[in-house]
């Protein structure tokens, strides 16, 4: 016959905060290691997960960030905001490169990004380097009309008589 033992999954947390002070938010304080001359805050949360306590100093709706964007030939510093997508990343690129945003193909970390991507769930961070090239199929479309275009003429012809 087997005997099941049961688990304590979660400490209790009269004996995690008496190493530190409580908060009003519900969470333990518990004091970490220095790290760079600064000291690491951690904090409980309700589920019992031990994380690192995070700074409000901004907000998060507030948070820019200056991506460089390399074209062929140019680089360009562009500020947005952290939550931006990649679509709206191309809306401004097209402004500054006479290219609109479906003849463009943006590149972060060697991967194609989509435009309904966001900026920060990709991991894109404050002076990353995105690389934006034009889309090979529309330029290959683009040089054949204007080629057709001078080949081919109109159809129609008056006659004088």
């Amino acid at each position: 016959m087997i005997k099941l033992r049961s688990k304590r999954l979660f400490r209790s947390r009269s004996k995690l905060s008496t190493g530190g002070a409580t908060h009003g938010d519900g969470g333990a304080a518990i004091k970490g290691c220095k790290v760079n001359g600064g000291e690491i805050k951690w904090e409980l949360r309700p589920g019992g997960m031990l994380v690192q306590k995070r700074d409000y100093k901004v907000s998060d709706n507030e948070v820019m960030i200056t991506i460089k964007v390399s074209t062929v030939s140019q680089w360009h510093d562009i500020s947005v905001q952290a939550t931006s997508t990649f679509g709206e990343l191309k809306i401004i690129l097209s402004i500054l490169t006479n290219l609109e945003p479906k003849e463009q193909r943006l590149l972060f970390k060697g991967k194609e990004r989509e435009d309904n991507e966001y900026l920060h769930m990709v991991g894109v961070r404050d002076k990353d380097k995105v690389l934006m090239l034009e889309d090979p199929a529309i330029k290959e479309r683009k040089l054949v009309g204007l080629s057709g275009r001078q080949v081919i003429g109109s159809p129609y012809r008056t006659i004088t008589v």
